[in-house]
């Protein structure tokens, strides 16, 4: 009787129920299923425990990996976030058309293609022609092969990053920053409150729900990393990570172990244990915004 009534609700979300099933939670479960196996892709699974996650866990390329990660993700988002933030600042200082330009020219990188994002930059990082070597040449400085010096290489990443990613930031924050009320700025004057205060008493607190949201945002997408560090060293499924792994991210990691080793199983344990990491990280912000009592 109740399943002849309520028939019509479960037909409605049935598409909806199919294709998470077929698109998410398939995929998922298939995924825990093989990263307890050994397979190539063509023989049958072989069952051999946790010994894929055992041989990530000691893996020096997973270290290497995993450190240059963190390192990436602690200089990438801060920066990201202040460069944005003053880009959305400045921009909101702007009317009429000026302010849809600056708006414009700012969010540009957010839709460029990745190759080309990556194609540009190489042209600035080039060591005999590039834009950015020609420029240090003014002042005597020496050519600088920034995608092949293991010292630069990360920090030229992180460039990329931040000019890509900021604009999209950009946006968000500047919808924050319509927000908050006038009132507020026009009392802070009438108290004497200068530019710099307005901005730390006022325009920073009330952003806090949008601050946190580019903030989660921006690790869980810097945790993903994989075009731009492949595409800006050129990479294949058997040379990837750039000279002396100085750009190897677990993603890339990952896709090597799948299709440059063709162990499946392997990489297929490799994306639980990054999946796990992300959802950890972004359990571990909500509950600090949840402690810190974070609005």
């Amino acid at each position: 009787m109740n399943l002849r009534r309520h028939l019509p609700h479960y037909l409605m979300i049935a598409p909806f129920m199919i294709l998470f099933a077929a698109f998410f939670l398939y995929p998922i479960l298939s995924g825990l299923y093989y990263s307890f196996h050994a397979w190539n892709g063509v023989k049958t699974p072989e069952f051999i425990g946790l010994a894929n996650y055992q041989k990530i866990a000691t893996s020096r390329d997973f270290a290497t990996a995993m450190r240059n990660l963190l390192t990436y993700v602690a200089i990438t988002v801060p920066l990201g976030i202040l460069v944005a933030l003053g880009l959305a600042l400045l921009v909101d200082n702007f009317t009429g058309r000026w302010a849809n330009f600056f708006r414009n020219a700012y969010f540009l990188p957010v839709v460029l293609p990745a190759f080309l994002a990556a194609t540009i930059w190489r042209w600035i990082y080039a060591p005999n022609f590039g834009l950015l070597n020609m420029m240090l040449g003014w002042f005597g400085i020496p050519s600088v092969n920034f995608l092949n010096d293991t010292g630069t290489m990360l920090y030229a990443l992180v460039a990329v990053d931040v000019w890509v990613s900021a604009g999209f930031n950009m946006v968000i924050i500047l919808a924050g920053l319509k927000n908050i009320p006038v009132e507020l700025y026009e009392a802070a004057r009438l108290d004497g409150a200068s530019k710099r205060q307005q901005i730390v008493h006022i325009t920073i607190p009330m952003l806090g729900p949008v601050l946190f949201f580019v903030v989660t945002y921006g690790l869980i997408s810097a945790m993903q990393v994989f075009d731009k560090p492949w595409l800006l060293t050129g990479s294949s499924f058997t040379t990837y990570g750039g000279r002396r792994n100085a750009l190897l991210f677990p993603v890339m990691d990952m896709m090597g172990r799948a299709f440059g080793g063709v162990r499946f199983g392997e990489a297929a344990a490799y994306g639980f244990i990054l999946t796990l990491s992300i959802v950890a990280l972004t359990a571990a912000l909500f509950a600090l915004r949840q402690w810190r009592g974070w609005r």
